[in-house]
C-alpha cells in the first residue's frame, strides 16, 4: 500500500469538514427541539448489539446491511446498527413499561454493508421519531406531519409525498393462494416495478378474481384522481382493501388542508419495506436529489418477538442530505487574541463576556501568524484589552 493510500476512506464511507459539519450540528438541534415540543423524548442506542436482539422481527434485508463482529468477552455475535428503529422498538419493548403512547426521537450515525443507492452513503447520520401504542388514522398523520414540518424546517422545497399501503397488496396476495416460489417472484417483479414481465408470470392463474386485482393494482398509481380509480378496480377485494383504501382517502383529505402546497403520489402496489410494514407506507421526494429524502411507515408487528406487541410508526432521514438542502451559513469571523491574555483577570473577563454574547476568540500564542479568518483583534491598550478592525501582521 503506497503513502496515498493510506488515507483513503472505503467506498461511501465519507468525512464531514467545517463549515458543513457545523451546519449538520445545527440542524440536529433545531429537529431535536422540533421533536420535543412535540412530546417526543430523546434515546440514545448503543452503537452495537447482539445479533439476536438487533436483527430479529427486522426482516432479511436489514441483516445483509448490517455489519458483524465478534464480541471478545462472550463469543456471540454482535451487528454494527445499520437502522435505528429496531433499536427503539426493543428499547419500547423491553426497557420502558408505559401502557399507553410513547413517543421516541433519535440521532445517530449508523454503518451499513451496503449503498442504498450510488447517491447515498454507507455512514448516514440517522435522525428520526417513532410513535408506540398508538393506532389507526390518527397516530399516522402524526408522524406524517412531523416528518413534513422537519423537512420544512430544513429548507426542503418543492416536497412530493409517495404514499402507499402495503395492507392492499397484502390481503390480495393472501386471498390469491398463489404458489411460494410465484408469490416470491411476484414480489419482486412489483418492487423493481418490472411490470412488462407481470401479465406472463400471472397467466396461467389470470383466472382468479384476486389475480386479476392483482394485475390491475400494478397500474394504479399517480395523482389523487388514483383512489377514486382503486374504489372502482378494486369492488369485490377483501373487507382490508377497502379499509386500507378509505384511510389513504382520509389521510390525503388532512394533508392536503394542512400542506396546500404538497404534491401527493399514490402508487398502490408500492413495497417498499414489505417485510418491515405493516400498514401506510410513505417517502418524501425533492426535485433533482435522485433519492428519498425522508421515508417511514407502520409497523406493528416488530414488537412482538420482544414480548410486546404494540402497533407503532415512524420516520427516519438523514442529516447528512438534509444539512446539503441548506445554504451555506455564515458563520461569524472569529477575533484573535493573545495567548497572555489567559493569565490577566481582566482579560479572562472580556473573553467570558465574548463568548458569552456568541462570539469566538482564538488565541494566538506569540509571534503566531494572524489567521485570515479573523477580522477584528484583542490588543491591549494603556492597560486595558480592546477590541480593534486595525489588525496587526
Amino acid at each position: 500500500m503506497s503513502s496515498a493510500d493510506r488515507w483513503l476512506l472505503p467506498d461511501g464511507m465519507d468525512e464531514v469538514l467545517p463549515p458543513q459539519a457545523r451546519q449538520i450540528e445545527n440542524l440536529r438541534r433545531q429537529l431535536l427541539d422540533l421533536f420535543h415540543g412535540w412530546g417526543y423524548e430523546l434515546v440514545l442506542p448503543p452503537k452495537l448489539e447482539f445479533l439476536d436482539s438487533l436483527l430479529v422481527g427486522a426482516g432479511h434485508d436489514l441483516g445483509l446491511q448490517t455489519f458483524k463482529v465478534t464480541d471478545q468477552l462472550s463469543g456471540r455475535m454482535m451487528g454494527v446498527s445499520a437502522d435505528v428503529t429496531p433499536q427503539v422498538a426493543r428499547m419500547d419493548a423491553h426497557s420502558m413499561h408505559s401502557e399507553g403512547a410513547a413517543r421516541f426521537c433519535y440521532s445517530s450515525e449508523i454503518v451499513r454493508t451496503q449503498l442504498d443507492n450510488l447517491l447515498g452513503s454507507r455512514s448516514p447520520i440517522q435522525i428520526g421519531a417513532e410513535l408506540f401504542g398508538q393506532n389507526g388514522l390518527d397516530s399516522d398523520l402524526e408522524i406524517l406531519c412531523l416528518m413534513l414540518d422537519s423537512l420544512l424546517v430544513a429548507g426542503a422545497e418543492n416536497l412530493c409525498l409517495d404514499l402507499g399501503h402495503v395492507g392492499i397488496y397484502r390481503a390480495l396476495i393472501t386471498d390469491s393462494n398463489l404458489p411460494k416460489e410465484i408469490e416470491n417472484q411476484l414480489f419482486s417483479i412489483l418492487q423493481q416495478k418490472r411490470l412488462d414481465e407481470l401479465n406472463q408470470l400471472l397467466a396461467p392463474w389470470e383466472d382468479q378474481p384476486a389475480v386479476r386485482l392483482i394485475i390491475a393494482l400494478s397500474k394504479l398509481n399517480g395523482g389523487l384522481g388514483v383512489l377514486e380509480e382503486a374504489q372502482q378496480t378494486l369492488v369485490g377485494a377483501p373487507s382490508e382493501v377497502q379499509e386500507a383504501l378509505q384511510e389513504l382517502q382520509q389521510l390525503v383529505a388532512a394533508l392536503t388542508e394542512q400542506y396546500p402546497d404538497l404534491n401527493i403520489y399514490l402508487d398502490l402496489s408500492e413495497l417498499r419495506g414489505f417485510h418491515y410494514h405493516t400498514g401506510i407506507v410513505f417517502a418524501a421526494y425533492v426535485p433533482k436529489l435522485g433519492q428519498a429524502l425522508a421515508k417511514g411507515g407502520r409497523y406493528d408487528e416488530i414488537g412482538k418477538v420482544f414480548g410486546r406487541a404494540r402497533p407503532a410508526t415512524g420516520f427516519s432521514t438523514d442529516l447528512k442530505i438534509l444539512a446539503s438542502l441548506q445554504a451555506a451559513n455564515q458563520v461569524k469571523a472569529p477575533i484573535a487574541a493573545p495567548a497572555a491574555i489567559l493569565r490577566d483577570k481582566a482579560g479572562r473577563e472580556v473573553l467570558k463576556d465574548l463568548r458569552s454574547k456568541g462570539e469566538r476568540v482564538i488565541l494566538l500564542a506569540e509571534e503566531a501568524s494572524l489567521p485570515e479568518a479573523c477580522s477584528q483583534q484583542i490588543i491591549r491598550k494603556e492597560d486595558q484589552w480592546v477590541i480593534t478592525s486595525e489588525l496587526s501582521v
